[in-house]
């Protein structure tokens, strides 16, 4: 059974292994960078991401860190939190849920493990 981790951004001397399911956060435009046609008052600020996926190294919450989202994309970001719950407040995700879709693609051969992609059912 995996770990459950919960720690503040301010908790940043923990070190939290590669594995982990995780949120980063980055900026993707700064205030300024903003499309024209943006209203003022949104361009003032920036464009902020936040994405959860699997941490791809060790590393402390606040670190710059690399991470594999649940679809097999890596993003960078800063490292926020540790088993994110979702905003809705249904509850915190259950990590071994996290891994059925995958593992239910891979039990009926019906996705190409290499790329993600639909492989053939001839």
């Amino acid at each position: 059974m995996a770990k459950v981790v919960d720690r503040s951004a301010s908790e940043n001397t923990t070190r939290v292994p590669a594995g982990e399911y995780v949120q980063i956060h980055s900026v993707v435009l700064k205030p300024g960078e903003r499309a024209p046609q943006v209203p003022e008052d949104t361009q003032k600020v920036p464009l902020e991401l936040r994405l959860k996926g699997y941490l791809d190294h060790d590393a402390h919450i606040g670190e710059e860190v690399t991470i594999t989202t649940v679809l097999g994309r890596k993003a960078r970001g800063r490292l926020v939190a540790v088993n994110p719950p979702y905003p809705h407040n249904f509850a915190r995700p259950v990590p071994e849920l996290l891994h059925i879709g995958e593992e239910l693609w891979r039990l009926l051969g019906a996705r190409d493990d290499r790329d993600g992609r639909e492989g053939d059912q001839a």
